[in-house]
């Protein structure tokens, strides 16, 4: 190598080989190499130690752009106290890599405004901080992602929502849908089955999704291949924004 290459000139060819934390942050590293007197091998390892954690940072970020998660309280800051009924110990479960690699499903039963989402999307979130891949979507999402495309795009997306680790689907049944939209559904848990784990969340009783997805003669079986492996908990309480709509109401009379 050129003994007298600068680093502008070394850096394009850092990103070339994709050492691309080193490339960065190239003028730092050198200074501190120099400062500290590193040996030959204290300054490799300090690129291999870069490299690493830019990795790990990169594919971090990839797989929570692909959950999509939006915003959403973080599970520290959910009140437990809150529902009148809750099972913590079996939300709790679906936090360890146990459940994940054990294919398991949890489902989330409750009316709306009780955190199901926030509970949902949390459990995304740690499996994505743990190393695992997971996606989150609304069933109306999931069920539009999949109608109206063309066979071989329908099959990629098929094929994402299959092998991804964790598959969260919010939602389930809150809206009347056909019974193309139960197919798609039961298409999709049919592929997880024994094969990946889902986190589920509906505001309606499992008797009542017959009525949801009318004419639909897959939910039986649907149903049967989902709570196989799977721990159902009923939530109970008022909304949690029927609870803040009162304080803040409250707060502006005593303010007023």
């Amino acid at each position: 190598m050129n003994s007298k290459m600068t680093n502008n000139e070394l850096t394009p060819q850092l990103q070339r080989l994709g050492l691309r934390a080193t490339a960065e942050g190239l003028d730092d590293l050198l200074a501190r190499a120099t400062t500290g007197r590193w040996s030959p091998l204290q300054l490799v390892e300090e690129i291999a130690r870069l490299e690493i954690q830019a990795k790990a940072s990169r594919n971090l970020q990839r797989r929570l752009k692909q959950a999509a998660l939006g915003r959403f309280k973080p599970l520290a800051d959910f009140d437990w106290n809150w529902p009148t009924r809750i099972d913590r110990a079996a939300i709790e479960r679906a936090l360890l890599p146990s459940f994940i690699e054990e294919k398991k499903n949890l489902i989330l039963l409750g009316s709306n405004g009780l955190g199901k989402t926030s509970l949902t999307k949390g459990i995304a979130y740690q499996a994505i901080l743990a190393g695992y891949s997971a996606i989150f979507r609304t069933a109306s999402e999931l069920i539009g992602d999949l109608s109206g495309e063309s066979p071989q795009l329908r099959k990629r997306k098929l094929s994402l929502y299959s092998r991804v680790d964790l598959l969260c689907i919010d939602e389930v049944a809150y809206l009347s849908d056909d019974s193309n939209a139960a197919d798609l559904l039961f298409e999709v848990v049919s592929r997880r089955y024994e094969s990946g784990a889902i986190v589920m969340s509906s505001n309606r009783g499992f008797r009542e999704w017959n009525e949801v997805f009318p004419h639909a003669t897959c939910i039986a079986t649907m149903l049967d291949r989902l709570l196989h492996y799977a721990e159902v908990v009923l939530i109970e309480g008022k909304s949690w924004r029927v609870r803040e709509s009162e304080a803040n109401s409250a707060a502006r009379r005593q303010g007023g």
